[in-house]
């Protein structure tokens, strides 16, 4: 355990800036926890007996961020540091957020509303690191652990039953017994949390570097509202995403796919993938790009070029990557080999290098040039160039200005003799 913390010289100036004023200030929270198991942090979070007023007196460049809560953005050299007052918390009646907030002169008390022990420590140079609740244990023991009372913490704020797991993923830690038992019982209050914060909270254990952690979630009744899953689904969506790359549209991919049952319909799975993803208010493009992936898992492995071509033009280059890792990862999560894999890559690279085209607009002819040929704007044209297309894919040969306008003509005959 690293109790020698160097903070960046931004930080200590704020901090000692503080301190000249006769001020209280420390680094709070995750920067100080990481900073302990020597991971890089992030953001870095300042508490200080000053109130926000007094804050703003000292610096010469401020936002007021959340100025009623007591927090204060100070800026140096372009980059924002949130400077906190110490609080107390009033009464939590929406499952998330304090009625109201009182300003302390105490650290302890600042401290002892937190949630968990490894995010409740504080460090300044002057007075070295400050664990008042044994996060330094916890660190060292590998658990997540409520600070004070379990219970509590989850009906203050029921989002910290999402955080907990998430903590639990990010640093591969267990939850402690007494915490996991409350956010268990309490699971339920998450339904009043909004799902957009459900959703960040979930991809943060997705794009952990052990999601396998999301059988937590699982285990404690989170999923309750939005997802009925059973153990073994949830136990191999485990294992799949733990074979995934650590990338957002993917892992999310990887954690719908089974949602329905692994038996399911391609029809169902895909439903029911674009009924969560609606739910938690997933972006269009992250929404769009998991269905299509969840929609191709029971891509056959045995196609042919041509075959991949055809799928290539429906997912694009980038798309049929990732559609490569999730199958990879599902077959490895079954214990199946995927060597199969290789030759749909091969083909994949062979189309690409050769410039075939996969694209409709990438045709030597378009709509433009059948409406010189004749036709008029319509559904009739939209099938001679979908009828072209198909062509050209099965015959990336066939994609020239001479091939394709013969083959239209015919194509233009054909509809004028079925007319008369």
């Amino acid at each position: 355990m690293n109790k020698k913390i160097t903070l960046p010289m931004e930080v200590r100036g704020i901090i000692e800036a503080l301190e000249a004023r006769g001020f209280e200030a420390y680094a709070v929270g995750g920067a100080v926890r990481d900073m302990c198991i020597g991971a890089e942090p992030g953001d870095f979070d300042i508490t200080t007996s000053a109130l926000p007023e007094e804050v703003k007196e000292i610096f010469p460049r401020t936002i007021d961020t959340g100025i009623a809560h007591g927090t204060v953005t100070v800026m140096k050299h372009g980059t924002g540091y949130e400077v906190t007052t110490y609080r107390i918390d009033g009464e939590y009646r929406d499952a998330r957020h304090p009625e109201a907030v009182e300003f302390t002169r105490s650290l302890r008390e600042d401290l002892r509303r937190r949630d968990f022990t490894v995010n409740a420590m504080a460090y300044n140079d002057r007075t070295g690191l400050v664990d008042l609740f044994g996060g330094c244990e916890d660190l060292e023991k590998g658990v997540i652990r409520a600070v004070g009372t379990a219970e509590e913490r989850f009906r203050e704020d029921a989002l910290r039953i999402m955080r907990c797991v998430r903590f639990a993923a990010q640093l591969n830690f267990t939850i402690e017994e007494n915490t996991f038992r409350a956010a268990a019982e309490l699971s339920g209050n998450l339904r009043m949390i909004s799902r957009e914060r459900i959703r960040e909270e979930l991809l943060k254990i997705l794009l952990s570097d052990h999601p396998e952690k999301i059988l937590v979630l699982q285990q404690i009744g989170a999923f309750s509202g939005w997802c009925e899953v059973s153990v073994p689904v949830m136990e191999r969506t485990a294992r799949v995403l733990q074979a995934l790359p650590k990338d957002r549209v993917v892992r999310t991919a990887g954690f719908l796919s089974d949602l329905a049952g692994l038996d399911a319909s391609r029809k169902l799975r895909t439903e029911t993938a674009d009924r969560i993803l609606s739910e938690l208010k997933f972006d269009n493009e992250t929404r769009d790009t998991a269905l299509l992936l969840v929609s191709f898992r029971d891509l056959p492995l045995t196609l042919s070029k041509t075959e991949v071509r055809k799928v290539i033009s429906e997912t694009g280059y980038l798309k049929f990557d990732l559609l490569m890792d999730l199958l990879q990862a599902e077959l490895s999560a079954d214990g199946c080999s995927f060597g199969a894999l290789d030759t749909l890559r091969v083909f994949r690279k062979e189309v690409e290098d050769a410039g075939d085209c996969v694209r409709m607009k990438d045709m030597k002819i378009s709509g433009t040039e059948l409406i010189r040929m004749g036709l008029k704007p319509g559904k009739t044209l939209g099938a001679v160039l979908k009828t072209l297309f198909q062509e050209v894919l099965e015959h990336p040969e066939y994609n020239t200005e001479e091939i394709l306008q013969k083959k239209a003509e015919e194509l233009i005959a054909s509809v004028c003799k079925e007319k008369s």
